[in-house]
């Protein structure tokens, strides 16, 4: 039987497969769509928001956690911060170097580095 942890208002389970599983992925589609969008970075932080409320309220309808978990809903925002920046920052990175081949090239999967000799 699974142990309610009171930081989180639920399971380890529950967190494991709805939070970092499921809510992830859409932290990935989210990033990866603000920055195929050409948005702006800080962007992710209400869209983290709200799916953090999402999270939180599909754990409360389908796991009986906790609704009003003031540390779970935290850690879950920021933990889908973090997947989204990152998904962000390396769509950001593909689309630079995809869209300006002539000015920049891959440096690593997070960045882009100016072509030597073009100013």
């Amino acid at each position: 039987m699974s142990q309610f942890i009171p930081i989180l208002g639920t399971t380890a389970g529950v967190t494991l497969g709805m939070t970092i599983i499921f809510m992830s992925g859409c932290a990935l589609m989210m990033g990866r769509a603000l920055a195929l969008g050409w948005r702006p970075v800080w962007q992710t932080i209400p869209y983290a928001a709200l799916l953090g409320v999402a999270d939180r309220f599909l754990i409360y309808g389908m796991f009986d956690g906790a609704l009003w978990s003031l540390s779970g809903y935290l850690l879950d925002v920021d933990f889908l911060l973090i997947v989204a920046a990152l998904s962000y920052r390396a769509t950001l990175a593909a689309r630079m170097v995809a869209q300006y081949p002539w000015l920049y090239r891959p440096d690593g999967p997070f960045g882009w580095r100016h072509v030597k000799g073009v100013h």
